[in-house]
């Protein structure tokens, strides 16, 4: 079984930066998709970044230009790059995985699909 551990996160001044990271846990070979979803209290998750295997990214209006995502193989992890943070950035940020290939050993594989990491709080304040 796969899951996501995630790192990073915390408190960070206005105009600060901050890196998150998100490992696969668990024998895989392939990852599809992975990124980043953000909640805030009283409101729906949200997009933040993905990213797939192929390189093809995708980000919410309001990161664009000031967040960076990128994926790594073996192990699958994804990195989320906040630069020029504000307080509107704030909230929990959870990582996300699709397509994730599980290796049960003797060349037994599942697919591990829509999974989620147990989230990382990131705050901007002064």
């Amino acid at each position: 079984q796969v899951q996501l551990v995630e790192s990073g996160g915390g408190l960070v001044q206005p105009g600060g930066s901050l890196r998150l990271s998100c490992v696969v846990s668990g024998p895989h070979s392939d990852a599809y998709l992975m990124g980043w979803y953000r909640q805030v209290p009283g409101q729906e998750r949200e997009l933040v970044a993905t990213v797939t295997n192929g390189g093809h990214t995708t980000y919410a209006d309001s990161v664009r230009g000031r967040f960076r995502v990128g994926m790594e193989a073996h192990p699958y992890r994804v990195h989320l790059q906040m630069n020029n943070l504000n307080p509107d950035d704030s909230g929990v940020y959870y990582c996300y995985g699709d397509g994730i290939t599980a290796v049960h050993g003797e060349g037994v594989t599942s697919f591990a699909l829509k999974i989620w990491g147990q989230g990382t709080q990131v705050t901007v304040s002064s």
